[in-house]
């Protein structure tokens, strides 16, 4: 068996560009035309800057200074207008880049729990559910903002920074390159910065991960955190993970705000060059106070797009951290090869033969060479003591996980050549943990299926024995289950769980352990009920308990994942090996 693993391994396969790249080409070109508008109106709002800045020439050397009051309205009027267009323009850039956030985001969470759900067992078993949420509902959140920051930053921004600048240099050019003399300096600390901030925002992914792990496992397991007393010792664990977030979270900020201070620092000296420069110029008569004022205000003015500009750099990277970690997980393939369309060639034909399997976990072999026939339309029980392979059978059955090697047959067709889809249809499962949702007892019996009649519904209810307690509740079948099913009793979850097994009428019953949590009397209708479901159909059942498999077809007595034993309860008990000392064990006591 090979654990899931993420098919682009290449250590170029998550650069920036790429990363950008797949974005746009599976998620922002689809909202191209949306985003163009709101280009064009940010083009405006950017714009406005360097038309207010240049504005101020004409107020203050023809207004303030020439004496020409009459022209306080034409210009004062204009800067008014600019106003205008920014206020509107604001209005229609934050509808717009929030529909395209809200639906990007939300269709790259579609996306992703699609593709999870295509994923087998072993990709389960190494990623707990409190990451996986975290991937799902965290890191696409985190990339949320991308796309309005981006467009924010190059179609108000720059285009402000771009018109300002060109003010600037229409003014003085001199003056322009005097206040960029320190602009150099940015570009080390800016890179070095970058990479700091992608690392140390993927390492608070992975926290907040660990820190959804801990209150999943918390919440699911309260009874036995409040049974053991284990408040104080959960309280402190997850105090210890929040508490390394909190300390990568400020490290992080901290990073961020360096390269707008660096900017800061820079464009200080800049205007500090330029005073002195233009100051002489001014008191001497070469230039006059409208253009120092004219050109004061575009550098004034560019100030802050030029801070948001180079925080956007570290707004890129911490996306680039969540976009790496949902693009790993994207390229996770399945462990299990797809059969391509292959059905059943003979449904009626449900017989299971297992040839010489072999399976193991990492390290731990648990299936040696396991070889047995379960025969069709009749009922074969595993036994054996625990950690023989006996739950493992059902997940090779239903391809939950493939074997390293042998062959696994049903009704003669391997079931590796069958369509997954397909080759699941032939079986019913009841477990001993029978799952619930937290939702109605109608949808938990449904699943989903609308093609059950109302009245195939009340049939399997009843074979099932969920009309006896249905009717009792509040809400009948429109009760709420619970989450996991916590609003019913273990013996009316088996039931509800037997009831699905029974609308979904499929040849192949699997019954792993499905009475041995209950009380007597709800074992004795739950037992009557498996005895239902199970005529007329290829059943394989496991049970420790031997009581409830003595007249089985045939007993297989597994041990270290193999076949030790097969008989009837009668031919194995007077063979007098391992089903006969587990015999002796549970009907002596």
């Amino acid at each position: 068996m090979t654990i899931s693993t993420p098919k682009a391994a290449t250590p170029n396969a998550y650069t920036s560009r790429r990363l950008f790249m797949r974005l746009w080409r599976g998620y922002l070109s689809r909202h191209k035309w949306i985003m163009a508008l709101a280009f064009l109106f940010m083009v405006l709002e950017g714009s406005t800057l360097a038309a207010l800045s240049w504005s101020l020439k004409p107020l203050f050397d023809r207004v303030f200074v020439g004496g020409e009051g009459d022209l306080i309205w034409l210009v004062g009027g204009f800067i008014f207008a600019l106003f205008l267009i920014r206020a509107t323009t604001l209005i229609i850039n934050r509808s717009l880049l929030t529909r395209i956030a809200q639906k990007t985001s939300t269709a790259m969470q579609v996306d992703l729990l699609a593709h999870v759900l295509t994923l087998d067992g072993p990709f389960f078993q190494v990623n707990p559910p409190g990451a996986l949420i975290e991937r799902v509902q965290g890191d696409t959140t985190a990339v949320q903002s991308v796309w309005s920051v981006l467009i924010t930053g190059v179609g108000r921004d720059l285009v402000a920074l771009v018109s300002l600048f060109g003010v600037a240099i229409a003014i003085d050019p001199v003056w322009t390159a005097t206040t960029l003399v320190g602009a150099p300096l940015l570009i080390l600390p800016t890179l070095a910065v970058q990479r700091y901030i992608r690392r140390k925002t993927d390492h608070v992914r992975t926290q907040a991960a660990q820190r959804a792990t801990r209150l999943d496992e918390i919440f699911h397991g309260i009874a036995a955190v409040k049974l053991n007393r284990m408040e104080t010792y959960q309280v402190g664990r997850f105090r210890e993970i929040v508490g390394r977030i909190v300390r990568a979270e400020v490290k992080t900020a901290a990073s961020r705000a360096m390269i707008p201070a660096l900017i800061d620092v820079v464009t200080g000296l800049g205007f500090f060059g330029v005073l002195l420069l233009a100051g002489r110029e001014i008191t001497s008569g070469e230039r006059s106070l409208g253009e120092f004022i004219s050109f004061f205000s575009a550098m004034a003015l560019a100030f802050q797009p030029v801070r948001r500009l180079g925080d956007m750099a570290g707004t890129w990277q911490v996306a680039a951290a969540s976009l790496t970690r949902l693009y790993k997980l994207f390229d996770t393939e399945p462990a299990i090869r797809r059969a391509v369309a292959a059905r059943p060639s003979d449904p009626a034909r449900t017989g299971i033969r297992l040839d010489d399997v072999y399976l193991s976990y990492g390290d731990h072999q648990v299936l040696n060479g396991l070889s047995f026939v379960a025969e069709s339309g009749k009922t074969t029980a595993l036994v054996g003591p625990s950690g023989a392979g006996k739950s493992t059978v059902f997940n090779l059955l239903t391809r939950m996980v493939d074997p390293s090697s042998g062959r696994i047959t049903v009704g003669g067709d391997a079931i590796d050549d069958l369509d997954l889809g397909a080759l699941r249809d032939l079986f019913s499962v009841v477990t001993q943990e029978a799952t619930l949702f937290d939702e109605t007892i109608r949808e938990n019996v449904l699943l989903g299926r609308t093609d059950v009649s109302e009245r195939a519904l009340e049939t399997a209810l009843g074979a099932a024995h969920v009309s006896d307690f249905v009717a009792a509740l509040p809400q009948g079948l429109d009760t709420h289950a619970g989450p996991r099913g916590s609003a019913l009793s273990g013996g009316q979850r088996q039931r509800v769980s037997i009831a699905r097994a029974l609308l979904r009428d499929a040849p192949i019953l699997l019954l792993d352990e499905a009475t041995s949590a209950l009380d007597a009397a709800s074992e004795a209708l739950v037992q009557e009920a498996l005895e239902r479901l199970s005529k007329g159909r290829t059943t394989l059942v496991i049970a420790h308990r031997l009581a409830t498999v003595r007249d089985a077809d045939k007993i297989v007595v597994m041990d270290r994942g193999r076949v030790v034993e097969e008989g009837t309860h009668a031919t194995l008990v007077a063979g007098n090996g391992l089903y006969a000392s587990l015999c002796r064990l549970q009907f002596s006591e």
